[in-house]
């Protein structure tokens, strides 16, 4: 399993790299950047199937280690389950802290005395990846 992130761990540097390099271009970079995402799910759904098929191969060795695999299923499904809500809900507060954030700062360039209900509204936004980690702690206790 750990040599799969191995593996993983030089395709994101290149993609680093190549994203660094394409925000230079603009019209070639959009191309190149929504490549570099194709790629990048690729090899995750690579590591994905290799993670999970070595974890099965090795419990299955006799009969207790076939119980074992069999209960392994939901395990990894709260996993996996976990890892989508923490995730998204990240994925979702960091766009509504990006929007409520310049909108905040632009209302505090008009009048700054709106300061404390901007915070506000920008905490708000971010209470999304808070309950989304709720989720993820949840799942992850149940697996």
């Amino acid at each position: 399993m750990i040599s799969a992130w191995l593996i993983g761990l030089p395709l994101i540097a290149v993609a680093a790299v190549l994203a660094r390099l394409a925000a230079r271009h603009w019209r070639r970079g959009v191309l190149l950047l929504a490549g570099i995402g194709a790629l990048l799910l690729v090899g995750a759904i690579v590591v994905l199937v290799v993670a999970a098929t070595g974890g099965t191969a090795g419990a299955a060795a006799g009969a207790a280690g076939a119980t074992a695999a069999a209960g392994t299923g939901g395990n990894s499904a709260a996993l996996i389950g976990a890892a989508i809500a923490v995730a998204g809900s990240t994925i979702g507060a960091g766009i509504a802290v990006a929007y409520t954030g310049a909108a905040a700062l632009a209302a505090m360039s008009e009048r700054p005395e709106l300061f404390g209900r901007a915070m506000v509204v920008v905490g708000l936004a971010e209470g999304i990846a808070i309950y989304g980690l709720i989720i993820g702690i949840i799942l992850v206790g149940k697996a």
